[in-house]
């Protein structure tokens, strides 16, 4: 769903979304479009994403995010050009992994990691990353130690000519929805495999 504050939406910011329907989107990661954020930029658009397989539901791990795209035609500074996008992830973790010191680390190669192998042309990159530990005591002290990781990121696309060129923001969509895979340990697909695709229903 596109939000806008401007009767006329313009044409590179419809094309740019359009871009999205040949994401090369893993067959566990679930797409559904959501209203996205006002008063953020003049226009904008968001899918809400969540990874489901047999493999997760024996695990118990899950992992869930949102994906929302950012469009100023006279730019922001802070973005360093038009577009922004603008991503959230959660996910459950194994013990083990969650009680490694380097996790916020790992967590933020694993987002640079998925924007490069998809190919993603990104700068003005930044975020956060969230170790959140929950024990149980007393008549709950049976339940296992739960760790989730929420990583926020953002960054500004760039298209393959440079500033002012078409914006492919399939290559983004993609290297989000890896990233929620990856989170929840599911094996990395190898150079040169390519899953089967679907493009995100509802996108313009």
């Amino acid at each position: 769903m596109i939000t806008a504050d401007q009767t006329e939406v313009p044409e590179d910011f419809l094309a740019a979304l359009r871009s999205l329907r040949a994401a090369q989107v893993r067959p566990e990661v679930r797409l559904t479009e959501v209203p996205a954020p006002r008063r953020i930029a003049p226009y904008a658009a968001a899918l809400n994403g969540e990874v489901a397989s047999g493999e997760l539901e024996r695990t118990g791990h899950s992992a869930s995010g949102r994906f929302i795209v950012l469009h100023d035609p006279r730019g922001q500074d802070a973005w360093e050009g038009t577009y922004r996008m603008v991503t959230l992830v959660r996910a459950t973790l194994d013990p083990e992994m969650g009680a490694d010191p380097l996790l916020t680390e790992v967590a933020w190669s694993w987002v640079e990691e998925a924007l490069a192998r998809t190919g993603a042309v990104a700068h003005a990159q930044g975020g956060t990353v969230t170790r959140v530990a929950s024990e149980s005591f007393g008549t709950l002290a049976s339940r296992e130690q739960e760790t989730e990781v929420e990583i926020r990121a953002s960054w500004s696309p760039r298209g393959p000519g440079g500033p002012g060129a078409p914006v492919d923001l399939g290559p983004h969509l993609a290297a989000w929805a890896n990233l929620m895979c990856t989170t929840t340990g599911l094996p990395t697909y190898p150079d040169g495999v390519t899953p089967l695709t679907r493009g995100p229903r509802g996108v313009v």
